[in-house]
């Protein structure tokens, strides 16, 4: 058993090196709280996308206008909306590295979805 956990406390951190793998699809409340800020919360936790004064992702012109339909407003024109992502994520760090595709979703379903926590 010792064996074992030594040679998975030396996998870990390999895997965790390796690139972005295949594109997934991830759910959630998307939050854009102020100027070029941007995250996903899902049933797996926060997903970083992009921070002020950062680079940002391939496919950020993926996202489409959020504010025009099923946004909160929290912040002048920023706030949150729900949407389903496809993207390419760097696990270990929690971030969001590529994304492929948004598909915005009634703010209605995340916040029936019970895997994600609440925030109104």
């Amino acid at each position: 058993m010792k064996r074992r956990l030594g040679l998975l406390a030396l996998l870990l951190p390999l895997l965790a090196a390796l690139p972005a793998g295949a594109a997934e699809r991830r759910c959630g409340w998307i939050h854009n709280p102020t100027p070029a800020n941007w995250w996903l919360v899902d049933r797996d936790g926060r997903w970083d996308i992009a921070f002020q004064g950062e680079r940002r992702p391939p496919g950020m012109d993926e996202i489409p206008d959020l504010t025009t339909r099923e946004w909160e407003r929290t912040n002048g024109w920023y706030g949150y909306g729900c949407a389903c992502m496809t993207v390419e994520t760097d696990p270990a760090a929690r971030r969001i590295r590529r994304i492929v595709a948004v598909q915005q979703l009634p703010l209605a379903r995340c916040r029936a979805d019970r895997a994600l926590p609440r925030i109104d």
